[in-house]
């Protein structure tokens, strides 16, 4: 398999690092989040470089690129540090809205597209934990439309959002809508994140939606699982500059007169974090390329990435931060951010032990060994 980048996708990510480069310092994101965590403008900038539509199809404004392209950059934005939500505004909710009726389409994936609407996924409930098939939010169906009632929390960037996908169940299965922030019976309470950005508690009560699908679920997992394989390139990214950080860190410190990357000790330690890096890497890979497989060997296949990219996360957090010592854990110095980031990664959309659950529960056949 041809694991070699094009020529358009290698331009995309040399214009996203030089993006990043020039206008998205640590300074300006830690500026940032101590300000709260707002990203608005920030997602304005993605979208002046044609980002927000990079999965929006061209009859819409949009670019109409795939998986590999969104891969890419989310390695950048890692990679930076970027703070925004773009893999939630810009890659999964063009891939809900698709399902939609042609004038729902129409009103909302061209301002996808231009960046001036931010349209986010409302999925987590408190008592579901990370499964996407437990939804408390009823949906009734009225003389006058659909109208929602419940609650959905840590929803991404949702005070600054224009409007939600809000998974609800009448009764009859689980069907997708839409709902703009300022709906009425629409309550949003929004508050910072520990990795500096925000996050917001939606409430809703009798709230007026737009029905998008209404067998919404196969679309719900999809979209789930280009969230997923959007953590995972964004780890990666993360991770690949974390490492960077900390070994440009050991060539520096000295103790005994020397630098400590000269300690035996200390180099096997990172060489075992390189190799967690590239365990990573390569399976940020298998997940990406498995987004077009049917349904089951799709969900299994992210499950499983997820699961390395957790082990890996972890393991890379945690070293880089035990080779800096006690500057490593200070909110003034870079890489306890990326720790925290990385920290915030591994629970998005399960955590290491959801994703070990749901491998195990698809390779019961198998039980555990590939064909």
């Amino acid at each position: 398999m041809d694991f070699e980048f094009t020529d358009d996708q290698n331009s995309l990510r040399d214009a996203v690092a030089r993006w990043v480069e020039k206008g998205f310092s640590f300074e300006r994101r830690h500026g940032l989040a101590k300000a709260g965590g707002a990203t608005r403008a920030v997602y304005a900038e993605l979208a002046e470089l044609g980002l927000t539509g990079l999965a929006v199809p061209d009859s819409h404004g949009g670019m109409g690129f795939g998986p590999v392209e969104a891969m890419v950059v989310m390695e950048e934005l890692g990679r930076g540090l970027v703070n925004a939500p773009y893999a939630q505004g810009a890659l999964m909710a063009p891939a809900l809205l698709a399902h939609a009726d042609q004038a729902t389409r129409d009103a909302w994936l061209p301002k996808i597209a231009d960046g001036s609407a931010l349209v986010v996924l409302a999925l987590q409930e408190r008592s579901a934990r990370y499964r996407i098939d437990q939804v408390g939010t009823c949906a009734g169906d009225t003389a006058s439309g659909w109208v929602l009632s419940g609650a959905k929390s840590v929803v991404p960037a949702g005070d600054e959002a224009d409007a939600f996908v809000v998974p609800a169940h009448s009764g009859s299965g689980i069907h997708l809508f839409l709902v703009p922030k300022d709906a009425p019976g629409a309550t949003v309470r929004g508050y910072p994140t520990q990795d500096g950005a925000r996050a917001a508690e939606l409430t809703l009560h009798e709230t007026p939606a737009t029905m998008i699908a209404r067998d919404g679920f196969a679309m719900l997992e999809h979209a789930v699982d280009i969230g997923i394989a959007a953590v995972c390139a964004e780890a990666v990214g993360l991770m690949d500059r974390l490492v960077a950080i900390t070994v440009d860190y050991m060539n520096t410190r000295k103790q005994f007169g020397v630098p400590i990357a000269s300690f035996q000790a200390l180099r096997h330690r990172i060489a075992d974090v390189k190799m967690q890096l590239e365990l990573g890497r390569s399976m940020s890979y298998y997940a990406t390329l498995k987004l077009g497989e049917e349904p089951a060997a799709r969900r299994r296949a992210l499950s499983q990435a997820k699961v390395q990219l957790g082990h890996s996360m972890r393991f890379v957090g945690q070293q880089c931060i035990q080779l800096h010592g006690g500057i490593g854990v200070t909110d003034e110095y870079v890489a306890s951010h990326y720790f925290k980031r990385l920290t915030m990664l591994e629970m998005t959309f399960g955590d290491t032990l959801h994703h070990l659950g749901e491998v195990s529960a698809r390779m019961q056949d198998t039980a555990g060994v590939f064909a």
